[in-house]
């Protein structure tokens, strides 16, 4: 990874920018400058000044104080998304793909969730669920369990018919220590690339959710709802939504960098082009 991240240099920045946005997300109270729903009227859509760097939206509220606490609950609930996605996503690949009569049920209920735009597959839930953080992240997850599921499914179908594992099977070995012992710790990798890869998107489908009103509620502070509340001033004030916007288009570039970096890792074949180069 380090010598990857050498011949990347743009890859060590993303790295450092994504480091930087953590550090926002753990440290806001600490780097706001004001409260993110403090409202100040009196300097209300303001573009620039010595005590507001970024400008204030249509409340007067802090823009960058808005930013720096919308990298919380926006990475938090990428991250929920992600590990719901891999433990749900996870389980249902190992099954269908090592237990074979489990596999055509799990498989075809799968495939049909995966007709749906994941956009469109997250609005149905989030109407039969309702708004709410935890309920926008089950939404949202269901569709990235299909896709890490998937992946999982297959992995687990080549490791199954390696020569090592019918050795193991032969020894006495059960199932649960086949799986355990020689599959999990070979889809490490895999995993954690996918993961990487679902984070960004699911950054991506919880900000185009909170820009429609149906994500995260609206008087917390997140990059969608930001984007939400400034669309209808981009004519007039169009720097509440670009901050909020950058944010999102830059921390998503930076996690498929890294998500780059970490396939071509973890694929020899990703590493011998690497040396080539």
């Amino acid at each position: 990874m380090l010598k990857i991240l050498r011949k990347r240099k743009i890859t060590t920045g993303a790295l450092i920018f994504l480091i930087l946005v953590l550090i926002c997300a753990i440290f806001a109270k600490v780097l706001s400058p004001y409260d993110p729903n403090a409202q100040e009227i009196s300097v209300r859509l303001t573009f620039f000044r010595s005590d507001h760097l970024l400008g204030t939206d249509n409340f007067g509220r802090d823009i960058l104080s808005r930013v720096i606490y919308g990298s919380q609950m926006s990475l938090l609930g990428a991250l929920g998304i992600v590990i719901f996605s891999m433990s749900l996503g996870c389980l249902l690949g190992l099954i269908a793909g090592y237990v074979r009569s489990a596999e055509t049920i799990i498989m075809r209920l799968i495939d049909s969730m995966m007709v749906f735009p994941p956009i469109l597959l997250a609005m149905l839930f989030i109407t039969i669920l309702g708004q709410g953080v935890m309920n926008v992240i089950i939404a949202v997850g269901i569709y990235y369990t299909t896709r890490m599921a998937r992946v999982i499914y297959g992995l687990t179908l080549k490791l199954k018919a390696e020569v090592y594992i019918t050795a193991c099977r032969a020894q006495g070995a059960g199932n649960m220590r086949i799986i355990g012992c020689h599959i999990l710790p070979n889809l490490i990798s895999p995993i954690i690339v996918q993961a990487t890869f679902t984070f960004s998107g699911a950054l991506l489908q919880l900000a185009s959710l909170d820009y429609l009103g149906l994500g995260i509620p609206r008087e917390i502070p997140t990059w969608g709802n930001m984007l939400n509340e400034g669309s209808q001033f981009m004519t007039n004030a169009p720097w509440i939504v670009i901050y909020p916007g950058l944010a999102i288009v830059f921390t998503v570039l930076a996690v498929n960098m890294i998500g780059d970096a970490l396939r071509d890792n973890a694929d020899p074949k990703f590493r011998d082009l690497m040396k080539e180069g």
